[in-house]
């Protein structure tokens, strides 16, 4: 149901908000893991988006305002609810569609992030003039 790609992708997202420290895992941590995902880059790149500046928002955003675990403990990062709607958004809208597609990808998860429209990850979307009608019309 998840293309191997994606999962790929969700861990590393996890890896790395551990690693940070970081209490919880955000929209905001699922849309620079996908900045690493080639469908999801394939969707930026074409609504021509700055990768490399996208990524550089992105973790200053993360860095600036995700709460770090203090400690040298294990951290038990858990994602935001946000974050659990994006991936169930993606998940149905690949079961809802009749297009013979049966996985998960980089670039549904992408489209399904718009769904979040209060968080940080759509507003540097669109600052990066990516929009959910030429994304979703590119997956």
């Amino acid at each position: 149901m998840i293309a191997q790609e994606l999962e790929v992708s969700l861990h590393m997202a996890f890896v790395d908000a551990r690693a940070s420290r970081h209490e919880f895992i955000t929209v905001e941590h699922l849309l620079a893991a996908l900045l690493d995902n080639a469908t999801a880059v394939e969707v930026l790149k074409a609504c021509a988006v700055n990768i490399a500046e996208l990524r550089a928002q992105l973790k200053n955003f993360i860095n600036d305002n995700t709460p770090v675990v203090p400690g040298n403990d294990e951290v038990d990062t858990q994602p935001t609810l946000g974050f659990q709607r994006v991936i169930q958004r993606a998940i149905m809208h690949v079961q809802s569609t009749s297009n013979g597609k049966k996985e998960v990808t980089g670039a549904n998860v992408l489209v399904a992030i718009f769904g979040e429209k209060d968080s940080h990850a759509v507003y540097f979307l669109a600052a990066a003039r990516c929009d959910p009608i030429g994304c979703g019309e590119l997956y």
